[in-house]
């Protein structure tokens, strides 16, 4: 029998027989734990006449309404830890997912910027048999075409009988890797045995030929300011082709034919059949023949004597561009006989050196300024010699920055000029200048 506590241990019973006497002899003991303070006693053995106790670990009343704390502790720790553990699995879940939705995006985005390589198939689909033409150049004609219900495109079919595929070659192996909000982005291709198309986004507003082909026709006047903002946007184009690109790229066709407008205006530079690409190192660019647009062509296209073809000589191009956009009217008119320049740039020359206004449709007086500074921009890039004109780098921050730029020098006086004339902008150029063939 075991006995709790000295306090609380109960009187025992004894019980003794007397033979003789027949008398049975009960009698109460209390069990002597004294010597076990602090201890819990018991008896030794089932002799009911022996007091002797010993003692015990002591065992609290409560021991099991501890084990029962003890182990709800430890379950609640133990749901705690499971439900830390749950939420940073399903957390790492969830991050794992959205890093692999990021990923597929960053996949669709750059499938939709690398050129797709289209069947001849394809692009009779895309296009609606060639049902919508938008134009036609000397090495192809363009149709609108669409590659789902929100995305129209413009493919350019390539004529077979034009070279042997060099442009398509340069279009592109350039255009692939150009990615520039001033730059058409080439969507796709087509090679399909002797069958080859190019496929652009489509922009809506045409070229910007269709909006400064007249000097008079105002309803196709965008504004200076407008005006400005492209001629801007195109110089940042050009700048990116030279020196954002791991190498540079040398346009050779820079002309208001070659840049598109999308629906915002945003003008876009196009038509890489002719371009060249060359280390942003490298100063000189061979050539075995001319290329380019007659008007836009630079000087040291046509002959080495006014220096070494380089990346200045785009930088030409974009100077009568602009000069063009100012003054509303091509540079060229081409007959059978010979070919005739519209000698307005000269014109504007004297103009401006006189301290007159420029005699183009101005509406308020900014405006007067918005058209000089393109104009002397435009002047500075027509120099003659390309040492003398300045980077596309510079022109941004002339036509960003200049509120009082410096009149260039006369890149004329050396041609013959005729002097200080500002009742006619016409005169004849003689085109036939040497061309200096070199060996790529």
């Amino acid at each position: 029998m075991l006995i709790h506590s000295r306090d609380s241990v109960p009187d025992m019973w004894w019980d003794h027989w007397d033979v003789d006497s027949q008398f049975l002899d009960l009698a109460w003991l209390t069990p002597n734990c004294g010597q076990c303070e602090g201890y819990e006693c018991e008896l030794k053995n089932n002799n009911n006449q022996s007091t002797e106790l010993p003692c015990l670990q002591m065992r609290k009343r409560d021991s099991h309404i501890n084990s029962i704390a003890t182990g709800a502790s430890l379950g609640s720790f133990l749901l705690v830890l499971l439900t830390a553990a749950a939420y940073r699995v399903y957390n790492s879940a969830r991050k794992e997912k959205d890093n692999q939705l990021k990923i597929e995006v960053f996949l669709k985005n750059y499938r939709a910027l690398k050129p797709s390589r289209y069947s001849y198939a394809d692009i009779k689909r895309i296009t609606d048999q060639f049902k919508d033409k938008l134009g036609q150049g000397a090495y192809g004609t363009v149709y609108k075409g669409k590659l789902s219900s929100e995305c129209f495109v413009a493919v350019k079919v390539l004529n077979n009988t034009k070279g042997d595929g060099e442009e398509f070659v340069n279009e592109v192996g350039t255009m692939g890797h150009i990615h520039h909000v001033n730059v058409v982005r080439l969507v796709g291709f087509c090679a399909d045995g002797f069958r080859r198309a190019l496929v652009y986004d489509f922009l809506p507003n045409g070229s910007l030929q269709d909006f400064i082909s007249t000097a008079d026709n105002n309803n196709a006047f965008l504004g200076w300011d407008k005006l400005q903002d492209i001629a801007l946007g195109i110089a940042k184009g050009i700048e990116y082709l030279h020196q954002g690109c791991d190498q540079r790229i040398l346009h050779f066709d820079i002309k208001p034919h070659n840049v598109l407008l999308d629906n915002n205006f945003t003008p876009k530079i196009s038509d890489f059949g002719l371009a060249k690409l060359c280390s942003k190192d490298q100063s000189i660019v061979s050539m075995t023949t001319a290329r380019g647009t007659m008007g836009y062509i630079a000087p040291e296209v046509f002959s080495r004597n006014f220096g070494n073809v380089s990346y200045k000589s785009d930088v030409y191009s974009y100077g009568m561009l602009l000069l063009e956009m100012v003054g509303g009217r091509k540079n060229i008119r081409s007959t059978t006989e010979d070919i005739t320049e519209v000698y307005y740039p000269e014109w504007i020359y004297n103009l401006l050196e006189e301290g007159e206004d420029i005699r183009i449709h101005i509406g308020e007086e900014g405006d007067a300024k918005i058209a000089k500074r393109l104009a002397i921009v435009g002047l500075w890039c027509i120099q003659w010699h390309p040492i003398d004109r300045p980077s596309m780098h510079g022109v941004v921050q002339m036509l960003e920055e200049g509120e009082n730029l410096n009149m260039p020098p006369n890149p004329f006086a050396s041609q013959g000029s005729t002097g200080t004339n500002t009742t006619t902008p016409a005169r004849k150029l003689n085109p036939h200048l040497e061309v200096i063939c070199e060996l790529e």
